[in-house]
């Protein structure tokens, strides 16, 4: 049996500020490639394709960018900048 992938490290979207909530959106993006695909071997084979892949590369920028949307919503935007 795998074990099970914690998509929302710490169980919490709460950053202290808007970098630590980007570097928490890659991280999720990077987890939820993991949980789609759990087969280190085949990521690290596929890995070499999608890096040499604009529209891939640029898929990953998109998912980021929605990880990060979700967590600013979370935060409130960080208000009180």
């Amino acid at each position: 049996m795998s074990e099970a992938i914690q998509l929302i490290p710490g169980n919490t979207l709460i950053t202290a500020s808007p970098e630590e909530g980007r570097q928490l959106a890659v991280k999720m993006s990077r987890l939820i490639i993991k949980a789609t695909q759990p087969d280190a071997t085949v990521r690290e084979r596929l890995r070499g394709i999608y890096a040499e892949d604009p529209m891939m590369l640029i898929a990953i920028g998109q998912t980021v960018a929605a990880e990060f949307a979700t967590i600013a919503a979370a935060n409130d935007y960080w208000k009180g900048k």
